[in-house]
């Protein structure tokens, strides 16, 4: 009998080895994903001055830590309290078996799993949570496959890595953070305990919601510890008694939202990934500056509102004005085309539609400037006199006869005036008898090389008829601010990927115009802003220059400025395209928003040039008791005299 019962245990025996033999050889390969361990990680988002201003992940938010970096304090209070005899075992624990077994029988099911932290890991990253026999069966072989394979603090790095602590945070250096504000280095023992205690269960024990429920798990970390005789009396009494701070927070801290967007949306394409890399992405923002621009962005906003409020009564229910109303901004260096500042919208929680550069919006007179300086390279000087008269303009439309009769802002024309003065004033009469003069064709094409698309040949161009957004804006007016060299505006400085691998992004500049001719641009855009549309946009103590801009109807409204080393655009208008308040314009809406900025800029940095610098080139003069400015190519001519038309109102051109 014995020797039946024998040679039966030998065939079982046999049997189950051969199953378990072929059900290791074949699941072994899946520790695969374990050994090549590559998960999902934060990528980090860094101001110029290297301020963190945002975390961008994928579902699992996770920063990665090695193990070297991983204080001895968290090693022990994990294995005292999950697995003790971790860095004995090969992966299970026999002994643990063993009285899992004798519990799950007594009590007729699963009740204790005795797993080590090599099954857990491979529980988590390989196989599911529902309790079978059989799952268990390939936890234990895949657990022992692994510590062939891996050693115990590569194990012990990965799960802490992957391991989920609650509340949005994935490993223990995010679950620092994000709990207590603190790098690993920086923790108690018992916040230490707290996150240690946590995988077991991370909802049940999170502390931001149940506190004393998370405490007293963190005590029974310590306790284990000291009846293990890795604490002494006094580090046991300390930290028992200890409550820490916890902070409820998701970690993402993006304190610029458009400026990130805008970078993410720069880099997504020829990097996937980029959101839940780990990457560290370095950008040119000025954290400070972007703080301060979009409080001078909402400021203007609100004051728009109320004037609208005013207008239309307190008891008027009408609010279409302030879901409509919007606005954007974007500020960099005049020399590198550094962004140093990026809003696309007053409230980001309102709409995340970045009207920076995903909108495209009709210039206006914003455009003037490239018009009169094209004219100023062909021969023109500031004291040139224009005609500022009306004309009636002919097109034909579909066989239909039209008329087009524009006019000055105010309806009123002065008859003579000198280019600076039209500039200043923004005259829009002046300014087609100018671009009529210097002519339309020539005007088309040289407005293309400052970057202006959908240029048409015909009048419209002088009142700004084309579409651009910000940054295209903002590209083309660096060619004024820059002295003549255009540079593209770009928002990221440096990305380094997870390997230590670095990319460095440089300035792109282009020369386009001399110093000497865009001095006398500058030297009008000044007296725009000591005298002219744009006196709302002045700051004490330092030199500005810039241009209104304001679409008919009051559909748009710009301020395109920059001080000797600083260039600022803004935008208003309703998302809709519907007209805002007549009294809307660039000067009373978007001026104010650059003066606001700048003021607060100083404050910041004290440091930056305050004055304009005439170029060599550059030559004065007194006429009429003003200075003017002139140079080789804009001469001052030695007579010039025009006679008015008798009746300017008639006069009929055909286009």
């Amino acid at each position: 009998m014995m020797k039946f019962i024998f040679g039966i245990s030998i065939v079982i025996g046999l049997a189950v080895f051969g199953w378990l033999y072929n059900l290791y050889d074949e699941i072994k390969h899946d520790v695969d994903t374990v050994v090549n361990y590559a998960p999902k990680q934060s990528s980090q988002l860094f101001d110029k001055d290297g301020n963190l201003i945002a975390n961008t992940f994928k579902e699992e938010n996770r920063e990665y830590v090695k193990y070297d970096d991983i204080p001895a304090r968290i090693i022990e209070g994990l294995v005292a309290i999950e697995d003790t005899q971790f860095f004995e075992h090969s992966g299970i624990n026999p002994d643990a078996i063993s009285r899992a077994i004798i519990k799950d029988i007594k009590a007729g099911g699963f009740v204790e799993g005795a797993s080590t932290l090599t099954q857990q890991l491979i529980k988590m990253l390989i196989l599911t949570r529902e309790k079978k026999i059989i799952r268990k069966v390939k936890e234990a072989l895949l657990a022992i496959r692994l510590e062939t394979i891996l050693t115990k603090e590569e194990i012990l790095e990965r799960y802490l890595n992957h391991v989920y602590f609650g509340h949005g945070y994935y490993g223990i250096k995010t679950a620092a953070k994000g709990y207590f504000n603190k790098d690993l280095y920086e923790l108690s023992l018992k916040e230490m305990a707290i996150l240690v205690g946590l995988p077991r269960a991370p909802s049940f024990y999170d502390p931001t919601k149940n506190l004393k429920i998370s405490l007293a798990r963190a005590n029974q970390v310590i306790t284990r510890l000291d009846t293990l005789g890795w604490i002494n009396k006094d580090q046991y009494e300390n930290s028992m008694k200890e409550i820490p701070v916890i902070f409820n927070q998701t970690l993402t801290k993006n304190k610029a939202p458009y400026a990130i967007d805008y970078a993410i949306s720069q880099l997504i394409t020829d990097i996937p990934d980029i959101q839940y890399g780990g990457y560290k992405i370095y950008l040119t923002v000025d954290q400070d500056a972007q703080e301060i621009a979009r409080e001078s962005l909402k400021a203007s906003y609100d004051d728009a509102i109320k004037r609208d409020l005013s207008s239309r009564g307190s008891n008027s229910k009408d609010d279409s004005y302030v879901k409509e109303l919007n606005g954007a901004m974007i500020t960099m260096e005049s020399g590198t085309g550094r962004i140093l500042a990026m809003v696309g919208g007053v409230d980001y929680n309102q709409s995340v539609f970045n009207r920076a550069y995903q909108s495209k919006r009709q210039a206006g007179s914003a455009i003037k400037p490239f018009l009169y300086q094209i004219a100023l390279n062909e021969g023109y000087n500031p004291a040139s006199q224009l005609f500022d008269i009306s004309r009636t303009y002919n097109y034909t439309v579909g066989g239909v006869q039209k008329k087009w009769q524009p006019k000055n802002y105010g309806g009123k024309f002065e008859g003579i005036v000198s280019l600076r003065d039209s500039l200043t004033f923004s005259r829009n009469l002046s300014t087609l008898n100018l671009v009529t003069d210097v002519g339309v064709e020539l005007t088309s094409q040289e407005l293309k090389k400052y970057g202006f698309k959908d240029i048409v040949n015909n009048l419209s161009i002088t009142l700004g008829s084309m579409s651009v957004d910000l940054v295209e804006f903002s590209e083309a007016y660096s060619v004024i601010s820059n002295n003549g060299t255009q540079v593209k505006p770009y928002i990221i400085e440096q990305i380094v990927n997870k390997n230590g691998e670095v990319v460095t992004f440089e300035p792109q500049t282009k020369e386009i115009n001399t110093p000497e001719q865009i001095y006398l641009m500058t030297s009008i855009l000044s007296d725009v802003v000591k005298r002219g549309t744009g006196k709302s946009a002045q700051v004490p103590g330092i030199e500005l220059a810039g241009k209104t801009g304001t679409t008919n109807n009051n559909v748009d409204a710009w301020f395109c400025g920059y001080s000797p080393s600083i260039q600022t655009i803004i935008w208003f208008g309703n998302d809709n395209n519907a007209p805002m308040r007549k009294t809307e314009t660039g000067g009373k809406i978007a001026a104010p928003v650059f003066s606001s900025f700048f003021k607060k800029y100083l404050q910041l940095h004290p440091e930056i040039p305050r004055n304009f610098i005439m170029p060599e080139n550059v030559y004065t003069t007194n006429i009429n008791g003003i200075t003017e400015y002139f140079t080789d190519k804009s001469p001052l001519p030695e007579v010039e005299a025009f006679v008015q038309p008798s009746n300017p109102n008639e006069e009929v051109l055909e286009f």
